[in-house]
C-alpha cells in the first residue's frame, strides 16, 4: 500500500531539527508523498528549500488567516514568485478563522479574497481553512469558486458543512479528529456521505494524533497516517487498502499530479 499524506506542517518547533528523519519514517510507514503546508511566505520558503532536496514531498504557499494581520507592502508580489515554484502544487493555508481572531475579519477577508484571485490566474488549487466562519467563507467560495477546485482542509464540519463543500467540487481532507470518540462524532456522521473520490488523507503533524493509537505517541507524524485510514476503512466499510489507493489517487488529481494504477474504491 502506498499512502499520500496531504497536509503535514514540517517545520514546526516540534519537529525542529528532525525533518529529514520525520520523512524517513514516513517512508518506512508506507507514506511515500507529503505535502507541506505553509502558514506564511517565510514557511513557504522553507518547505520550498526542503521539497527541492527531498523526493515525494510538495508545497502549499500561503498565508494562513492568523498571519493575514502580517502581511507586507508587496507579499502578493513575494507569494506570486514562489507560486512559480515546481513544488508548490496549491495555495494556502488560506481561508477565514472566525475563532481566535488572531488577524482582523475585514483583513482575513481581504487576504483570502487575493488568493482566490491568483488561485484562479495561476491556476492552482486552494487549500482552505475554516473556523466558526463557514457561512463567510462559503460565500466567498462561491463569488469566487477556484478553476482547480481545492480542499477543505483538517474539515471538523457537519454533514450539511461537507455537501455544501462537495457542491463546490471540493476534496475533504481527513485528518486524526475522526478517530476521537469526545470530539469527532459529528464528522463519523458526516463521512457516510463523503463520496470515495472526495477523500483525502492528512495528518495536520504534529496535532490531531489519533485517539486510536495506543500506547499514545510523543505527537503525531506522518507515519502514523494509516491509522486514520484504518478509521476511515472500519466506518465506510471499504478495506484498509482501498482507502489507501483511492485517497493518495485523490490527493494526484488534487494536486495535479500523474494519476497511474487507479483502483476501484467503491
Amino acid at each position: 500500500m502506498r499512502w499520500f499524506d496531504c497536509g503535514l506542517n514540517l517545520f514546526s518547533a516540534q519537529f525542529a531539527a528532525q525533518e529529514s528523519a520525520i520523512i524517513a519514517a514516513a517512508n518506512a510507514a508506507g507514506v511515500t508523498d507529503c505535502l507541506l503546508i505553509s502558514s506564511d511566505l517565510a514557511e513557504s520558503q522553507k518547505n520550498l528549500s526542503f521539497c527541492q532536496q527531498h523526493t515525494g514531498c510538495y508545497s502549499t504557499a500561503g498565508v494562513h488567516p492568523h498571519q493575514a494581520g502580517n502581511v507586507g507592502a508587496d507579499w502578493l508580489q513575494q507569494l506570486a514568485l514562489q507560486l512559480q515554484a515546481n513544488h508548490v502544487l496549491a495555495i494556502g493555508e488560506c481561508g477565514l478563522d472566525f475563532n481566535r481572531d488572531f488577524s482582523p475579519r475585514d483583513q482575513q477577508q481581504q487576504v483570502f479574497a487575493e488568493q482566490l484571485t491568483l488561485a484562479k490566474q495561476y491556476q492552482l488549487p486552494v487549500y482552505l481553512h475554516e473556523r466558526d466562519a463557514f457561512a463567510t467563507q462559503i460565500a466567498m467560495l462561491k463569488e469566487q469558486p477556484p478553476l482547480r477546485g481545492g480542499i477543505a482542509h483538517c474539515f471538523t464540519g457537519d454533514t450539511n458543512q461537507l455537501k455544501a463543500y462537495l457542491e463546490l467540487g471540493l476534496y475533504i481532507g481527513i485528518t486524526g479528529w475522526l478517530c476521537d470518540e469526545r470530539r469527532g462524532q459529528a464528522l463519523q456522521q458526516a463521512i457516510q456521505y463523503l463520496p470515495a473520490d472526495r477523500l483525502i488523507l492528512e495528518t495536520d503533524a504534529p496535532y490531531l494524533t489519533p485517539r486510536t493509537i495506543r500506547p499514545r505517541p510523543r505527537h503525531n507524524t506522518p507515519a502514523l497516517l494509516p491509522a486514520i485510514g484504518a478509521e476511515v476503512a472500519r466506518l465506510t466499510g471499504q478495506s484498509i487498502a482501498q482507502v489507501a489507493e483511492q485517497s493518495y489517487q485523490n490527493s494526484c488529481r488534487l494536486l495535479q499530479l500523474p494519476v497511474e494504477d487507479i483502483i476501484d474504491a467503491h
